[in-house]
């Protein structure tokens, strides 16, 4: 048996190289064709390389592909993809019956002379698993972090052969999967921030869970999907928008957490700075608020996952514990535009405290310029205080002495403050008193969450719930 995690990126290109059955296409655009050469370099390529191109300059890239206002994009990737694979059957429908088509594509915006852009780009593989099948598709995004063009180029290449070997040979287990394709490549030389598998061969593969696993496995900080459960690329989705942020469990979603992003948004929506057409909202679930027992579990992040889709929201999942760590991400992808986070006043406390901060050299006062030095307003809402019943609000918020000029500082510059509307009725509710509930097979708890909440989980048997069962 050879050891697939030894197996250099020249030693793969050749095993594929040498299964005679495997065959297909290249097409490559903005980082030169690396990753075609690797596969003539390791030799024995005349049996699998059908052809290989780059349509490098814009007006020939449009020739092939269609007109375009971008072509460093998802869309761009897709008609490539789809062009190159039918152009292949179509020139050789014979070969089509006696062997496994592919065509790999990419469209790169690698290192530019003057180092002033991130280098990042879309790859993507078109290929069959078994002869004349349906074809499956992988999509990803990756993030390029080598500070040179010719180091970027080079780890372009090693991708492109881990995907096409992983997607021939490592199909099956989508744990090796996600192995082999970031192998020879560290998460300070590539970031993958969304993957998409869809085809005959993964109709059994939920999209979240390969998400989820792309942050557990610190192969990036941020991915997101929508209320449909597709998975998105952040930056293409938030692009220059104005976002509303609300970080939880939700665990279950209970009509206070509804409550709190619904006048949330109204409020939001009252900044001159904010327009409802160009507003998203997203739920984050924060990586550490997935574990149970220790681990992560997949499947209680897809239950919470599909109630919040149910009732319309789009998801994140981060490895940002920090609130200032989540807000700079967001601000680098909003670039400018107005930004809101909705937060319980008892998280307020957390976001204040000095000791959160004891591992940046500037402490909380670095913490507090990267969290609120961007356009970024704080919404905070109010509690029943656990101890006297009493509403407990930005109003009457106590931070130390020393930090009350600082506080004072956020409200008299429209960087924090008080929720306007909520409604009382709803302080009560806690996420961990309705899981109790739950399992305690109490009925009590449905009065807590949205209606289609409830009758989710107990279709599903979300959280614990069992029905009873009547003889």
């Amino acid at each position: 048996m050879i050891d697939e995690r030894r197996l250099t990126t020249e030693e793969k290109a050749l095993k594929i190289n040498l299964t005679s059955d495997i065959y297909g296409c290249f097409a490559e655009i903005g980082a030169g064709q690396e990753v075609a050469a690797n596969f003539f370099k390791a030799g024995g390529s005349s049996g699998t390389i059908a052809y290989t191109q780059s349509a490098y300059d814009m007006k020939v890239s449009d020739a092939m592909y269609g007109e375009a206002s971008r072509y460093v994009c998802e869309e761009r990737l897709i008609t490539m993809l789809e062009t190159e694979y039918e152009t292949l059957k179509f020139r050789l429908p014979k070969k089509f019956k006696e062997s496994r088509f592919f065509a790999f594509c990419n469209t790169v915006e690698s290192l530019n002379y003057h180092k002033t852009n991130q280098g990042q780009g879309w790859v993507g593989i078109r290929f069959q698993l078994n002869l004349e099948a349906k074809p499956n598709d992988v999509i990803l995004h990756i993030k390029m972090h080598d500070n040179s063009h010719k180091a970027q180029q080079e780890a372009i290449g090693i991708l492109g052969v881990n995907l096409v070997y992983a997607c021939y040979f490592l199909s099956e287990d989508l744990n090796e999967f996600l192995n082999a394709l970031v192998h020879r490549l560290p998460r300070d030389r590539m970031e993958i921030d969304m993957l998409r598998v869809s085809g005959p061969d993964f109709e059994n593969v939920d999209n979240r869970i390969l998400a989820l696993n792309l942050v557990k496995r610190g192969i990036t900080d941020a991915t997101m999907f929508d209320l449909s459960g597709h998975v998105l690329q952040p930056a293409t989705a938030l692009y220059k928008k104005n976002i509303l942020l609300m970080r939880g469990r939700f665990r279950p979603v209970t009509k206070v957490h509804i409550d709190m992003v619904e006048s949330g948004k109204k409020q939001f929506l009252k900044d001159k700075d904010v327009s409802e057409d160009n507003l998203s909202v997203i739920f984050e679930l924060t990586l550490k608020d997935l574990t149970a027992d220790g681990k992560i579990s997949d499947k209680d992040f897809v239950d919470r996952a599909e109630l919040l889709g149910s009732l319309g929201y789009t998801v994140m999942i981060s490895n940002y514990l920090k609130h200032y760590k989540m807000v700079d991400y967001l601000a680098s992808i909003a670039r400018g535009k107005r930004m809101g986070v909705i937060v319980g006043i008892y998280n307020l406390h957390t976001i204040f405290d000095d000791r959160y901060y004891d591992n940046l050299p500037g402490g909380l006062l670095e913490a507090f310029g990267r969290g609120f030095g961007h356009n970024v307003k704080m919404i905070v809402y109010p509690a029943n205080n656990v101890e006297t019943g009493e509403l407990y609000s930005l109003e009457n918020f106590k931070v130390p002495q020393r930090l009350i000029g600082l506080l004072t500082y956020l409200k008299d510059n429209n960087k924090i403050e008080s929720m306007d509307e909520f409604d009382p009725h709803l302080l009560h509710i806690m996420s961990d008193d309705v899981l109790m509930k739950i399992n305690a097979g109490s009925s009590a708890w449905e009065e807590d969450v949205p209606v289609e909440v409830a009758k989710a989980i107990k279709f599903f048997e979300l959280f614990g719930y069992h029905s009873k069962v009547t003889s």
